[in-house]
């Protein structure tokens, strides 16, 4: 018997919902939440008595048939007191939660992704919160607004924030260096939706946890709010309910009794169904969304004169990152290249030589604290050089695109390859999902992958390496952008691969007329692919050249260095590198 294909595995997959059911925790815990809860809203109509009605001659009663559970001291049924304080225990709940959970998580989410002055302030507020005593604060509220339960849990929702703020904080901001959050910035995601579907999908766990843990301890806080009396004694809760069966504790302890036992059995059930939840929930399928029409963009933006014709023209390009004395550490210096339409370039250096800064300084993603310090990068006549966001929008995705390298970590785990190829052509070209589906497999089919359609519905774990970056190329190319930043595009693959993926950038550049930037270390490369070379050491070019010129007549000591160590059948033609003059840190200089 055959084992079952990798496309079949996932096609069989179970739904969110199935596999909740699955999950004993979930499926117990949220089984005992739905009983409770459809138990307290149909209350007016199962509970033989109202709220606090009864007969003072009925009073302490055991259980009998008239009274389930007994009666409490006013001759109230117990029964029927349960399910109407129920109401507005679980509502009081809701409401603390809806509260910490919008403050937090909003805040959490913007400051994590953005970082800067917001991260600042909103720690700022968030640290006061956690600075206020909460029992002096909602005595204040009860002294100036009265004893009312929703101004209670408001303020307890308030306070509860924080617990949301940190855990999304800190998940987020891991997050966030992810490669596949840069890829869906450069494929020209806006920064909502990265939040919404890629963000999001990464902390949802965390966040499942947290949000069982505050509504079960909203639960306990009220009812401790109405057990001490700061409670609106017009209305029947768990806790106040926990406060009349005090006063008889020992003359009657049941009256204690049932309400402890439904305040702790859906504070025990809420902290199971987190567990559960995060638990079904890591790994599940994306889910779906809502069909919108978006306008088709121009195939092409307004365009000012160009510099000599060339479709990217680096002039001056100075890239900086401030140090903790003041001081701005420059990686790239006064850096100078073009790139023609159909045109390959190829960047060629050591590691920390400064390539992979100066292609995300034509993208616009440095990386945080770095930024341009001089010089013009222009894009067929847009100047890019610490330009707005704004300005990125139009063309990232649409008209510049990038290839990253390490394919497999600028996936994202969480949604399935189809997913991902149709998401950018759907938000960027205002395709219908059955046009975006259309468009991805025939995108798959062009970059050589054998089965198409079985690649849609797989994860990134499911696929090759060589697999992951004809799916990044390929998605690259969706829109026909105009140049094509390719980051060491076959480090991580065989020789055979890479082969392969050099003949589809050849044939890709031939098709569609891309001009192309070819970041690499890889002189083989340089020579297969490249029409044109530029040589950096120490965040300069030292030397730019045609490829076949450079490679027969190498100008720079450097650039003989690099070809001479170019390992052959021989071994290395001569000893390493030596040091450059000027070293900067690799950590920031790549």
């Amino acid at each position: 018997m055959t084992a079952p294909s990798a496309a079949a595995e996932t096609a069989a997959r179970p739904g969110l919902g199935t596999r909740l059911l699955r999950n004993p925790l979930a499926a117990g815990s949220s089984l005992v939440l739905a009983l409770v809860a459809l138990a307290v809203v149909l209350a007016p109509w199962i509970a033989p008595f109202g709220p606090n009605e009864g007969d003072i001659a009925d009073a302490h009663q055991s259980a009998s048939g008239s009274h389930w559970l007994g009666t409490n001291a006013i001759g109230g049924d117990i029964y029927s007191n349960l399910l109407h304080a129920g109401r507005y225990s679980l509502t009081g709940a809701a409401l603390t939660l809806a509260v910490a959970s919008v403050l937090g998580i909003t805040a959490g989410l913007l400051a994590g992704y953005f970082r800067g002055w917001f991260e600042n302030a909103a720690t700022a507020v968030i640290g006061l919160l956690l600075a206020l005593p909460g029992m002096i604060v909602l005595l204040a509220a009860r002294a100036a607004f009265g004893p009312s339960l929703w101004t209670s849990m408001t303020i307890v929702g308030i306070l509860a924030a924080p617990a949301y703020f940190w855990v999304v904080h800190a998940s987020v901001s891991a997050v966030r260096r992810e490669p596949y959050i840069d890829a869906a910035r450069v494929s020209g995601l806006s920064d909502p939706r990265i939040i919404r579907r890629h963000v999001l999908a990464a902390v949802r766990g965390p966040i499942f946890i947290q949000t069982a843990a505050v509504a079960g301890a909203a639960i306990g806080v009220q009812a401790g709010l109405e057990f001490i009396g700061l409670g609106d004694p017009n209305m029947v809760t768990w806790g106040t309910m926990l406060n009349d069966g005090f006063k008889d504790l020992y003359a009657h302890p049941m009256l204690m009794i049932w309400p402890s036992l439904m305040v702790s059995t859906v504070c025990v059930a809420f902290t199971l169904l987190g567990i559960g939840l995060r638990d079904t929930t890591e790994g599940a399928a994306a889910p779906r969304t809502r069909r919108r029409k978006r306008p088709t963009p121009s195939p092409t933006a307004a365009r000012t004169a160009d510099r000599d014709g060339a479709l990217l023209s680096v002039r001056g390009l100075r890239i900086g990152y401030p140090q903790p004395d003041g001081t701005v550490t420059e990686v790239v210096r006064g850096v100078d290249l073009d790139i023609a339409r159909g045109q390959v370039h190829g960047l060629v250096g050591e590691s920390g030589s400064g390539k992979t800064q100066t292609a995300f300084a034509v993208l616009g993603v440095l990386p945080e604290p770095g930024h341009i310090t001089g010089g013009s990068v222009l894009f067929d006549g847009t100047e890019l050089a610490d330009a707005h966001e704004r300005t990125y929008a139009p063309l990232r995705g649409l008209r510049i695109a990038y290839v990253p390298q390490e394919p497999m970590s600028n996936l994202d785990p969480a949604f399935t390859i189809g997913y991902q190829l149709a998401e950018p052509l759907r938000r960027r070209m205002g395709m219908s999902r059955a046009q975006a589906r259309t468009r991805a497999l025939e995108l798959l089919d062009r970059v050589g992958i054998a089965d198409p359609e079985g690649t849609l519905r797989r994860y990134p774990h499911e696929i090759s390496g060589g697999m992951a970056q004809r799916v990044l190329i390929a998605a690259a190319v969706a829109c026909d952008p105009d140049l094509l930043i390719a980051d060491e595009p076959t480090t991580a693959l065989d020789v055979t691969v890479q082969a392969e993926v050099l003949d589809l950038l050849r044939d890709l550049r031939a098709e569609r007329g891309m001009g192309v930037l070819l970041v690499t270390h890889n002189l083989g490369v340089v020579a297969d692919l490249c029409d044109h070379v530029s040589v950096m050491r120490a965040g300069e070019i030292v030397e730019s050249a045609p490829a076949a010129r450079l490679f027969d007549a190498p100008q720079h000591a450097y650039t003989r260095e690099l070809l001479a160590a170019v390992v052959d059948d021989e071994g290395p033609a001569r000893p390493p590198l030596s040091t450059p003059n000027e070293p900067v840190p690799r950590e920031a200089a790549e």
